[in-house]
C-alpha cells in the first residue's frame, strides 16, 4: 500500500512539473531560429541609457560549465539603445530583456558564439544558456555598485593574502632552515639574505639600481636570469634578449612588490637573496610558462649600480 501511495506521489509529481512546464511561455527568434523559454517573465524595460543587469550561466550539453557570472566579481551588464539593430538571435534574446526576466534555451556552439566558439567544441555541439536579469540601474547608480564591488573585492583580496603569506611563511621557513640560511623577515612577508652589504647611502623610493639576478622555483628550477652564462648552463639562454643588469627604478611599481620593498633594503654593490611569498610576487595568476599560480620564488640579486 505504502509503495502504491509513493508511486501515486511520483506520478502527481511529475503531472504538477508538466503542467508548470506546459505553462512557461516559448519564444523562437527570428533570427536562427532559438527556441527560448521563460521560466519566469519579467515586465520592466530598461529605459534608454540605463543598465540592465543580468546573471549568465553557459554549459556543454552534459553540463559542464564554459563561463558563469556566478565565478566573476561583476555580473553581466548591458546598456538599454532601442536603435541597436540585432543581427542575430542571441541579438534578439539580450536586447528583448526585461528585469525579472529568466530565460532558458539551447542551440549550437556557433549559434551561440558565432564563428568565435570555444576550441574545444565543434559548431555542431550542444551548448545550454541560462540568463536572468535582476536590476536596472542609470549611470550613476552602476558606478557606485562597481565601485563598491571593487572595494569589496579588493578587500577579499588582501584578506585572502594576508592568510597566504602565514601559510606561505611555514614553507618559506623550512626552506630556510634547509638551506641554512641566515634570513631576516619584513612585516609584509618577505624574506630575505644580506650576502654582502654593499657600499653608499641608504636606497630610497626614485632611485634607480641597476642588478643581476637570477630568478628560481623553490625546487632550484631557474627561470630567469639577466646572466648569460646561468642562462646557457640552465638552458635558458635567448640570443634574442640582452643579458645585463636590469635597471629598476625602485619603489615606483615597476617590479613585483617583493623586489619593490627587497631592493629598498640593498645599497650599492650588495649582494642578496629575496624569499617572496606569492601574493608580493605574482599571485594567484602565476606568470605563465614556468611561474604558475601562488608560486614562492627565490632570486639571487646583486646590485651592480646605482643612480639617483
Amino acid at each position: 500500500m505504502k509503495n502504491n501511495k509513493s508511486l501515486l506521489a511520483i506520478i502527481v509529481l511529475m503531472l504538477g512539473v508538466s503542467i508548470i512546464s506546459s505553462c512557461q511561455k516559448k519564444k523562437v527568434t527570428e533570427k536562427d531560429g532559438i527556441e527560448y523559454t521563460f521560466v519566469k517573465e519579467g515586465s520592466e524595460k530598461a529605459p534608454n541609457g540605463d543598465f540592465l543587469l543580468y546573471n549568465l550561466e553557459i554549459t556543454t550539453g552534459n553540463d559542464s560549465v564554459i563561463y558563469s557570472t556566478a565565478t566573476q566579481p561583476f555580473p553581466g551588464y548591458l546598456q538599454a539603445n532601442d536603435s541597436i539593430p540585432a543581427t542575430n538571435g542571441m541579438d534578439e534574446i539580450f536586447l528583448n530583456l526585461r528585469k525579472g526576466d529568466s530565460i532558458a534555451f539551447e542551440s549550437t556552439a556557433k549559434i551561440i558564439f558565432g564563428e568565435n566558439f570555444p576550441p574545444f567544441l565543434e559548431e555542431a555541439d550542444v551548448v545550454k544558456v541560462r540568463l536572468g536579469a535582476f536590476e536596472i540601474m542609470d549611470q550613476a547608480g552602476i558606478e557606485t555598485f562597481f565601485n563598491q564591488t571593487m572595494e569589496a573585492e579588493e578587500l577579499k583580496r588582501r584578506e585572502g593574502a594576508k592568510e597566504l603569506i602565514v601559510e606561505e611563511a611555514k614553507t618559506i621557513e623550512a626552506y630556510v632552515a634547509e638551506k641554512g640560511l641566515n634570513a631576516n623577515k619584513t612585516e609584509s612577508g618577505l624574506y630575505y639574505v644580506i650576502e654582502e652589504e654593499g657600499s653608499g647611502d641608504p636606497i630610497t623610493p626614485g632611485t634607480t639600481m641597476y642588478v643581476n639576478y637570477a630568478g628560481y622555483l623553490l625546487d632550484g628550477t631557474l627561470f630567469d636570469t639577466s646572466i648569460e652564462d646561468l642562462a646557457k648552463e640552465n638552458n635558458l639562454y635567448n640570443p634574442n634578449r640582452p643579458y645585463e643588469p636590469l635597471p629598476v627604478n625602485v619603489g615606483m611599481g615597476q617590479v613585483i612588490p617583493g623586489w619593490d620593498e627587497g631592493l629598498l633594503l640593498l645599497k650599492n654593490g650588495s649582494k642578496g637573496k629575496f624569499l617572496i611569498p606569492s601574493p608580493l610576487a605574482y599571485g594567484e595568476n602565476g606568470a605563465g610558462g614556468m611561474i604558475g599560480p601562488n608560486a614562492i620564488l627565490v632570486f639571487d640579486v646583486e646590485v651592480m649600480d646605482v643612480q639617483k
